[in-house]
């Protein structure tokens, strides 16, 4: 079977800026229009192990690895900048890999944020320990 992401855009309702998008997980072997060819919708959220929703119950323990196939083929395909940019939201929430990571104030190097109170600056431990090595 050969499955694929179709985007839909709501229209915006009054004192929202934008519409939602919401995909719809199509087979492009049944059938070559939308409803006919219809198998279910991409949940916003995904866990393994759970199983609470019809994406889950349709395509079981490999509904993880296909919803990111998926998104990565629609991400590849899709020329709209609104319904790019939720597909990339949507690979982040879904995919645990990814680090957070922020740029140093002082030196401009890359390192994972991780907060600290008093400081409003993202800053990394080597100029930490340089500029307040001291006061600790």
């Amino acid at each position: 079977m050969d499955f694929r992401l179709q985007a839909f855009k709501r229209d915006p309702i009054e004192g929202k800026t934008s519409g939602t998008i919401r995909f719809a997980v199509i087979n492009s072997d049944k059938a070559k229009s939308y409803p006919s060819n219809f198998v279910c919708m991409l949940p916003l959220k995904m866990q393994k192990g759970k199983i609470e929703n019809v994406f889950g119950d349709t395509f079981g323990d490999k509904g993880l690895d296909i919803a990111l196939e998926l998104l990565k083929d629609a991400l590849k395909r899709e020329n709209d900048f609104e319904v790019k940019t939720e597909l990339e939201r949507r690979l982040k929430l879904i995919d645990p890999k990814q680090v957070n990571q922020v740029k140093c104030s002082v030196c401009g190097k890359q390192f994972q944020a991780h907060r600290i109170r008093k400081f409003k600056q993202n800053i990394c431990q080597e100029c930490l320990s340089k500029k307040y090595g001291a006061r600790q």
